[in-house]
């Protein structure tokens, strides 16, 4: 990999409930719920957002790094860090 793939990736919607991030062949919602993470940041720091690898989301300022696979299937996943 050359580098990070930051402008493939953006966050394309904000509600109450949760955020859209738009991939090249894909839209993934995460909500608050399931990423309680993301319900207290600003709207800057949610989009400040990188793809380092083709399965791995960064937020480098909110220091979360998520896979693809933990976004669309939450409940595969049940051990978090507890904010």
């Amino acid at each position: 990999m050359l580098g990070t793939l930051t402008s493939l990736i953006e966050i394309t919607q904000v509600s109450s409930q949760g955020f859209w991030l738009l991939l090249p062949n894909e839209e993934l919602f995460l909500s608050f719920e399931n990423f309680p993470w993301f319900k207290d940041v600003t709207i800057k720091e949610l989009c400040e957002v990188e793809w380092p690898s083709e399965n791995h989301i960064y937020w480098p300022n909110l220091e979360i790094d998520l896979s693809i696979e933990s976004i669309k299937d939450p409940a595969a996943f049940p051990l978090r860090y507890k904010t």
